[in-house]
């Protein structure tokens, strides 16, 4: 059981930091007309009609969002290493300090989420009539959800982990004391 959970939670974290950086990456957080044309945008730069452009204006949410972001994938892929390493050794701490650094990419995560929503409903969604969130967007909110089922899948086996520990050392004083019928002495 502890393999198929240490599986899923890797699975997980590998996909949330694919996700993530593709989420990152790409220009498609935001799709709006812009008079009259196609026009999205993301972290990065901005494009109408398929002709993208650096963000010319530095906005604060921008950098927020983009640091959160990073910060993230960084966290991410911390997580997923130590979630590999405890294949080979299957150490509790290696395995808590994976759940916890895939927990934090999700918290991360959902914080740069969060600000990017705020703003864009707030601003461009008063500013443009005809928007929406696009699938750059989307993916960052699937790969907070794997993030966090990773973070779980870890904590989980650590626990899982520790209760092992806590039985074998049980087990390891009653054969000490010896189990069995009591010696009679005459």
């Amino acid at each position: 059981m502890l393999y198929t959970l240490a599986g899923g939670g890797t699975l997980c974290g590998v996909a949330s930091l694919v996700l993530l950086i593709v989420s990152t990456a790409t220009d498609f957080w935001m799709h709006y007309r812009y008079s009259g044309s196609s026009a999205n945008q993301g972290l990065w730069r901005f494009c109408i009609n398929r002709k993208c452009h650096a963000h010319t204006i530095t906005v604060a949410f921008w950098d927020a969002t983009r640091a959160f972001m990073l910060l993230s994938i960084l966290s991410c892929f911390t997580g997923v290493v130590l979630g590999l390493s405890t294949f080979a050794n299957g150490t509790s701490r290696r395995v808590r300090s994976a759940g916890i650094a895939l927990t934090v990419s999700a918290f991360l995560a959902l914080l740069a989420v969060a600000i990017y929503t705020g703003v864009t409903v707030n601003f461009f969604g008063k500013k443009y009539l005809d928007w929406r969130f696009s699938w750059s967007y989307i993916l960052a909110w699937v790969a907070i959800i794997l993030a966090f089922a990773a973070g779980k899948f870890s904590l989980t086996i650590e626990c899982a982990l520790a209760v092992g520990k806590v039985i074998s050392a049980k087990k390891k004083k009653k054969k000490k004391k010896g189990v069995g019928f009591p010696k009679i002495h005459l």
